[in-house]
């Protein structure tokens, strides 16, 4: 990883002081739980690399988060955002980190509704009362039911496409049953480049509860995409229909669906902190240090 560099005060008799790298500022915000660092690649001085965002989103080596909302670019009203997940690889999309970019660029440019592009989507986003924001996701793509074996487990499932892929599991959301089918159908052959999962029971025709297991991340306390997966594919399943209220673990999420497929997501997104990575871990990691 560069750095940008400033000058140290010229010491007495030289001409050219030493140079000193600038701190690499960071926000931590949340979406239910579901916590991010948000750093502008300005700040960095170059891309981010998947070293780098392992060490930071470490609990205990690093900041600690659920991933990296990476800002490539921000002008007036748009961003473009990369999302990292803690393993270091990246996400097609992710709905939480969405709504926090969101949020995070409203304030900055002083408006009520921004745009969000992640990779090959533009998320327009509005502001709603509090912390809510209101993000159109675009269409989402469900195909038939399909049944999977995991370790000696009969399942059923669900592909579902929010520009990330998601398995949903019409099944009882217990936590054991989530730490253990989670990692196993994530890389389950079926799905070459991984996938999310969702257990998921259905309370009300308008209701379902969820629990989430994060491509790249693991057991989260929520998941923006995962909602809108699990809302398309009840509502295309018959179990519900629109607008759906997902329960998860950090909190409730509102996804409306039309009769096009397109999703509408509404939520929380909240700041927790500021402030910045010091030099030393930095450095750790330029030397190959990431833990």
């Amino acid at each position: 990883m560069v750095r940008r560099t400033a000058c140290a005060p010229a010491a007495p008799g030289r001409e050219n002081p030493d140079p000193l790298p600038e701190a690499v500022r960071f926000a931590k915000w949340h979406g239910l739980g579901n916590d991010y660092l948000l750093l502008e690649r300005d700040d960095v001085g170059s891309p981010l690399d998947p070293p780098l965002v392992r060490r930071l989103c470490d609990y205990h080596f690093g900041i600690g988060s659920d991933g990296v909302i990476e800002v490539v670019a921000a002008a007036g009203e748009t961003a473009d955002v990369l999302i990292w997940n803690p393993d270091g690889s990246t996400a097609e999309l992710s709905g939480n980190g969405t709504r926090i970019a969101a949020r995070w660029l409203a304030r900055r440019a002083g408006a009520s509704e921004v745009r969000i592009t992640v990779g090959p989507r533009e998320v327009l986003a509005r502001m709603r009362e509090g912390l809510a924001v209101e993000t159109e996701m675009g269409r989402i793509e469900v195909a038939p039911r399909e049944p999977l074996e995991v370790d000696g487990t009969a399942l059923e499932f669900t592909p579902v496409s929010v520009g990330n892929p998601h398995a949903v599991i019409a099944l009882e959301p217990e936590r054991a049953e989530l730490l253990r089918l989670g990692p196993l159908v994530e890389h389950h052959p079926r799905f070459p480049d991984r996938t999310n999962v969702q257990l998921v029971r259905v309370d009300s025709r308008r209701e379902a509860t969820v629990g989430v297991w994060e491509r790249g991340a693991g057991e989260t306390l929520s998941s923006g995409t995962s909602a809108c997966a699990v809302a398309a594919a009840a509502i295309a399943n018959g179990w519900c229909e629109s607008p759906v209220t997902i329960h998860l673990a950090g909190g409730d999420l509102l996804v409306e669906i039309d009769q096009e497929m397109n999703a509408r997501l509404t939520g929380p997104a909240q700041e927790i902190c500021r402030g910045e990575v010091a030099d030393e871990l930095l450095d750790d990691v330029s030397r190959g240090d990431g833990r």
